[in-house]
């Protein structure tokens, strides 16, 4: 079944077909409100906030409506909002992506063996760019995670973002902008062309 079909179910009265939407998408949720999270030292709440969202999810799917939005981009505006609510409550506003995260040139810095030396210096690097990514504002933080994290098309992250496509193309300009020259004179051969 796909989602809309799930969801009409649901509307209908068959509450069960919740689990089957909740299945498909916890994974990803709880990941990106864990990467939400991370900066603050707050990762343990991500689990109560993953089902805080499908709780408020299921409370409103009354209201959705495919025509403005698909499912998931719409479970993600939840969750986005649900996590800014939290981090709001204990004037925490940074959003950090992992050591391990796959955002494109930290990890062009991946390799199958290491020296002694250059594990201390990818380590390194890759807790620059963590660094980096923390000192972005909040929407260019959330637009970099939800592009290069979870490989959402400009229209979901703007939807997300309550942003146009254009505005979201801008905040990611931007965003990697500012992580390059944060980083530029420190890892020069990585933006070399």
């Amino acid at each position: 079944m796909t989602d809309s079909q799930l969801i009409r179910e649901i509307k209908d009265g068959n509450v069960q077909y919740y689990e089957e939407l909740m299945r498909r998408y916890e994974r990803k949720i709880l990941s990106y409100i864990y990467h939400m999270l991370k900066s603050a030292r707050m990762e343990t709440m991500a689990e109560d906030l993953c089902s805080e969202t499908f709780y408020k999810a299921y409370r409103s799917l009354h209201s959705f409506r495919e025509v403005e939005a698909s499912f998931s981009t719409w479970l993600y505006t939840i969750a986005r909002n649900t996590v800014l609510s939290e981090l709001r409550k204990n004037k925490s506003v940074n959003v950090s992506l992992e050591q391990n995260d796959t955002w494109s040139f930290a990890m062009t810095l991946a390799s199958t063996e290491y020296t002694p030396e250059q594990k201390m210096l990818r380590n390194e690097r890759v807790s620059m760019v963590r660094d980096a990514i923390n000192n972005l504002p909040e929407k260019q933080r959330s637009a970099l995670i939800l592009r290069e994290y979870d490989q959402m098309d400009y229209q979901e992250i703007a939807t997300i973002l309550g942003q146009t496509v254009s505005s979201v193309k801008s905040l990611l300009f931007r965003a990697r902008a500012s992580i390059k020259m944060q980083l530029e004179p420190y890892m020069e051969p990585i933006f070399k062309e």
